[in-house]
């Protein structure tokens, strides 16, 4: 163990990263990096005598190309001949087949309320892509095709449900793993009233929860007047809320304007009605942040970075 130590500091001396500082640096988890390694003979780190794995510079910028890559709409299983000198572009239905893959096994699953299922598939997403990719390119999506199966009675209520407390308990074991390393601001999240529809909300606390935020989860049909009380007691930095429904009676023209005037921490909106609603959000003195997740997210950390105006 010893010589083992003292071979890790020798390469770190010597320019080497450790992989829990490549995940830092690159926003790949671990796992992520062990998975492209064994599967696909992506990026091929040196080892100590233990096998504990020691990146060069040079594999950190692949890994930032791979992202770009796969950001590009690339699966992992074409990145290899995609860094190749003079590969032709991948073919869209390359690009896309991958995730319509996924998304018609989650899809599948929840139809069926088979929990392995779809842990399987949500599983071998994360382990292969980002938090981000994964979010963009299948969650979000399969949101909009669970709402078009509902909205058409072809699926349920109880889909719904089955999939909001798989959700729930993906965040829940989240936050158990990683609770001691967030240190961002702290977020209070809640759905507006009337709101019952709070996966796209666990969503957004997932990927904000990945991104260093510490989030308090209050779920769906919050009533605005309770919320001053919990940011009081909890200290947050700032408050998200969500709808994608038709608001209440009251609540963009008096609640929300009452809300935003009582606490002294912004307001942020995102969801449809961010979206239709967004002049009287924004009179209201909150910030909306549309239904796009990744883009809201950036759009709110800018936001809490920046330095406050006394007026």
């Amino acid at each position: 163990m010893y010589m083992d130590t003292t071979s890790q500091h020798m390469m770190v001396e010597a320019g080497y990263y450790p992989i829990g500082t490549v995940s830092g640096l690159t926003g790949v988890n671990a796992v992520t990096l062990r998975a492209w390694e064994r599967r696909y003979g992506l990026v091929k780190p040196k080892r100590t005598p233990k096998g504990h794995r020691m990146y060069k510079p040079g594999d950190v910028e692949m890994i930032r190309q791979i992202l770009r890559l796969i950001e590009q709409g690339i699966p992992i299983s074409q990145v290899r001949v995609a860094l190749s000198p003079g590969s032709g572009e991948v073919a869209e239905s390359d690009s896309t087949g991958v995730w319509l893959s996924y998304l018609d096994g989650m899809v599948a699953a929840i139809s069926q309320f088979d929990e392995a299922k779809l842990d399987g598939v949500y599983q071998e997403a994360m382990a292969l892509y980002p938090v981000d990719v994964v979010t963009k390119q299948l969650l979000m999506p399969l949101l909009t095709v669970l709402g078009d199966r509902w909205e058409k009675n072809e699926g349920s209520i109880a889909e719904e449900h089955f999939f909001g407390v798989y959700m729930r308990n993906k965040l829940g074991a989240r936050f158990h793993h990683r609770r001691h390393h967030a240190h961002g601001p702290r977020l209070l999240v809640a759905c507006l009233p009337g709101e019952y529809h709070e996966v796209g909300l666990l969503l957004m606390a997932l990927a904000a929860h990945d991104r260093g935020y510490r989030v308090v989860m209050l779920g769906a049909d919050m009533p605005l007047e309770q919320l001053p009380h919990v940011v009081q007691n909890t200290r947050v930095d700032a408050v998200v809320l969500s709808s994608s429904v038709e608001p209440l009676a009251g609540t963009l023209g008096s609640a929300l304007p009452k809300l935003v005037k009582t606490i002294s921490v912004p307001v942020f909106m995102g969801g449809q009605t961010s979206v239709r609603y967004r002049d009287s959000i924004e009179r209201a003195g909150v910030h909306a942040l549309g239904t796009e997740l990744i883009v809201g997210l950036e759009l709110m950390g800018d936001i809490l970075s920046a330095p406050l105006v006394k007026s």
